[in-house]
Parts: structure tokens; sequence; C-alpha cells
């Protein structure tokens, strides 16, 4: 039995999508709530649904679980609830390390790109307390994921004892189907998709970096099906310890994901740039890229898809389809 915190949200119903396919035994904890994210299952229903609430008393139980992957976050950038936040990201996160721990399963959770704030200390996914120090996140959200991977940098080398198998994973810009709830949080790639759809230009940010054109802006974009397969190969990995970057190693401009997303609508090129929203400003990654040497030196041998097989897939495969979700 694997359980999936998060389940019900972007990442983890198509990681229980893929996991389902195979048999496995998944119970999903996640709040469903009034933004049709039951959707997200629609096609694969889990045998169980636990809300948030009921995980303590679930995980009384004693349930036979082989591993967990803990999704579950408050994710949003521009969140300000600093309570909630840490309560949600972090101590929930500890209590679900120490039960792993005491039961031997294996752990995987969510950690972020966000972690790496600006950028200026590169994209390193080092583990040691050291390393994580020099970090410097830029916004709430950041600083509660990177506060929580400091935490268990603190526990291994401190020697406690810890799962048998665990990784904290640093997603970079994930995109593809079923991220349809997250509102303000959606993938660049769906916003541009509904602009271009709807006859209008895809609009980009303008640049607020001295050396950074309009459009250069650049991120670390990855296929859903990548990320999910990653997260299937932690769940087999033999040895499987420390924060791993989860992206393509190759950063994209906004402005290739536009003309991208222009083409997979077999429209003629079209871009304008805006004013940058004041409450992005001091918070804006211009340019994430992972460092993927950790990843590929624990086995994952995965070939990446490029940004625009992936923003093709995603949109003639599912956005232009009736049935959008996966």
């Amino acid at each position: 039995m694997i359980l999936v915190t998060g389940g019900a949200g972007f990442i983890g119903s198509n990681l229980q999508e893929s996991l389902h396919e195979e048999g496995q035994d998944v119970v999903i904890c996640d709040w469903l709530g009034h933004e049709n994210k039951w959707q997200n299952l629609r096609k694969h229903p889990p045998a169980r649904i636990i809300r948030p609430d009921a995980l303590t008393s679930f995980l009384a139980e004693d349930p036979p679980l082989t591993a967990i992957y803990h999704l579950g976050a408050i994710s949003e950038t521009t969140a300000t609830d600093g309570d909630l936040v840490w309560h949600s990201n972090v101590t929930l996160s500890q209590s679900l390390w120490n039960w792993c721990t005491v039961n031997g399963v294996r752990f995987i959770y969510a950690s972020s790109a966000a972690t790496y704030g600006d950028g200026s200390q590169d994209f390193d996914d080092d583990c040691s307390i050291a390393a994580l120090k020099r970090l410097r996140p830029l916004n709430l959200y950041g600083w509660s994921k990177h506060s929580f991977d400091l935490w268990v940098a603190t526990q291994v080398e401190a020697g406690a004892p810890a799962p048998p198998a665990w990784a904290g994973v640093k997603f970079f810009n994930v995109y593809g189907p079923n991220e349809y709830h997250k509102g303000k949080m959606i993938s660049v790639v769906k916003v541009k998709h509904d602009e271009v759809a709807a006859g209008q230009p895809a609009r980009l940010f303008r640049s607020n970096q001295p050396g950074i054109a309009n459009g250069a802006q650049s991120r670390d974009f990855i296929w859903i099906d990548d990320v999910i397969a990653a997260l299937r190969f932690m769940l087999e990995a033999p040895v499987l310890s420390g924060l791993f970057n989860l992206g393509t190693g190759k950063a994209r401009t906004y402005a290739d994901l536009a003309r991208a997303v222009c083409a997979a609508n077999g429209v003629r090129e079209r871009i304008t740039y805006i004013d940058m929203p004041p409450a992005l400003i001091g918070q804006y990654q211009s340019f994430t890229q992972a460092r993927m040497d950790r990843l590929r030196a624990a086995g994952f041998t995965r070939h990446f898809t490029t940004l625009e097989h992936g923003v093709q897939r995603y949109i003639q495969q599912f956005l232009k389809q009736p049935d959008i979700y996966r």
C-alpha cells in the first residue's frame, strides 16, 4: 500500500494514475474541495481517500504502507499566512518523516526549486547543512520548503534515525494535464495556450533585470510524464537518500515557450509584453536550471522531453480535446 498526500492535485493525481495502472493499492490524502479536483481522479478512482485532518488517525492504525509520497503542501509562491504555511509544509512533513523512520517506510517528499532563491548560489542539490545554509529563498513558500530540507539535513548529519530510503524532490517548472484547479499557480503553458486559443497574443512579463531582455527570462520547464517516471524510479531504487533536482537540466526562455504554444495551436507567432505585477517584484526567479548529476548518478537514465514536444503533446492530446483530464 502506498500513501500519496496531495494525491488529488496535479502531480499527485498523475502519479496515482500511473500507480493505479500497475495495480498498486494507493491511498490518497487530500481535500477534494469545490474546485473540480475530483475530475483529476475520475478515470482512475482510488480505493480510499482520507481527509488531511484524518491523517493522524489513519497512521495510528499502523497501515501496511511500503512508501509515502508526501506531495501535499501550500504551494502558492504568494502565500502570506506564515503560521499556516509552516504547519502544512514543515510540521506535517516532520511528523511523516518520523512516522516513516519508526515504521521502516520509504519517504519521498516534495521540496521545490523555489528554495534556490535568485539562483546566485547555483542550482546544486547538495544536501549538506553548509550548502543549504547558503540558499536564500525569495518567498514564504520557498523558505518553508528550505526549512524542512535543512531540518532533514540536520537529522542526517547528526546520525539520527531516518527512513530506510528517502528523497527530497526539488521540482522545477512542471506542466501537463490535471493542473486546472490551481488558479494563479497554473503553468505558464496552460495560461499562454488559453490566450492564443482565444485569438490573443501570448503575453509575457517585461524583464526587470539588467542584462535580461524581454522574453529572455528562463526556466527549466519539465513535462509531467518525465516527473512521474522519476518519482516511480525513486520508489524502486535500491539505495536512495538525499535531495534531488527534478528538471530537464536545460533552461528555456519564456519566448521559446510562447513560440511553442503558438506552433502547437497552428497559429503564427504573436507575443506582447506587459509589466510585472507589483506582488511579484523581488520574488520572481528570472533564471532556473536544474543540475541533474545526482539523480543521474542514482541510476535515472530517462531522456527528458523537449519543451516543443511536451507543449505539443499537452495542447494536442489534452487541451484541444473534449476531455482535458488524464
